[in-house]
């Protein structure tokens, strides 16, 4: 029998654009405490980390960082949907991945704000699993985001990709033994990028296009 393929997406900066929602949410977050809001640069230059290791990134202290969250979540939740949107090409990225693959998503977001946000952009019924950060004890770099995903599809590593935008995504899908893209599209820049990946799509859509050519 032979092996199904499967294609593995980050979300945000691989598929959907909240940097708004993020950096209003950051902003609420930092506000509510008294303390000044870093720069958008500095906030900017974390996403893709897990939401408790970015407050800590910019200076939070490690002991009040639930609160911080907590305050993060609740803003986030109220305008995630109005001020996150589908990259250019991204619906038709998961459409011809789905002809040719089983699909999912790996994201270092919580699990139920980004089955909320595909839901919303009705996208979520591409895909067979998402992983996100709750249901993990190491998020990417680890391997552990991509192995459990391939562990709930029941699929060895042979004929899996992930895409992403980050070397966070690229040094993930390595550690797991399965072949990592990236794209330009997000937060990771193309310097950073050269550094932990041969092939640099310009795009969700350009990297599907790559695989099924390959």
């Amino acid at each position: 029998m032979q092996q199904e393929q499967v294609i593995l997406f980050d979300l945000d900066g691989t598929l959907i654009d909240s940097t708004e929602a993020i950096l209003e949410s950051f902003d609420q977050a930092f506000d509510y405490f008294g303390v000044e809001t870093p720069s958008a640069e500095m906030i900017t230059a974390q996403i893709g980390h897990p939401l408790d290791l970015m407050f800590i990134s910019l200076g939070v202290d490690s002991a009040e960082v639930r609160e911080f969250v907590a305050v993060y979540k609740k803003h986030y939740r109220k305008i995630s949907r109005e001020k996150t949107y589908l990259l250019a090409g991204a619906r038709e990225a998961v459409e011809m991945a789905s002809k040719v693959a089983r699909v999912g998503v790996v994201t270092t977001k919580t699990a139920k704000y980004s089955i909320e946000l595909l839901e919303h952009f009705e996208l979520m019924d591409y895909f067979e699993v998402l992983i996100g950060r709750e249901d993990v004890e190491f998020p990417k770099p680890h391997p552990e985001p991509i192995l459990k995903a391939l562990s709930r599809l029941k699929s060895d590593t042979d004929m899996c990709w992930m895409i992403g935008d980050t070397c966070m995504d690229i040094i993930s899908a390595q550690s797991a033994g399965i072949n990592g893209v990236a794209v330009a599209s997000g937060y990771g820049s193309r310097e950073q990028l050269s550094e932990c990946c041969s092939f640099i799509a310009e795009s969700a859509l350009d990297a599907v296009s790559y695989i099924v050519r390959d």
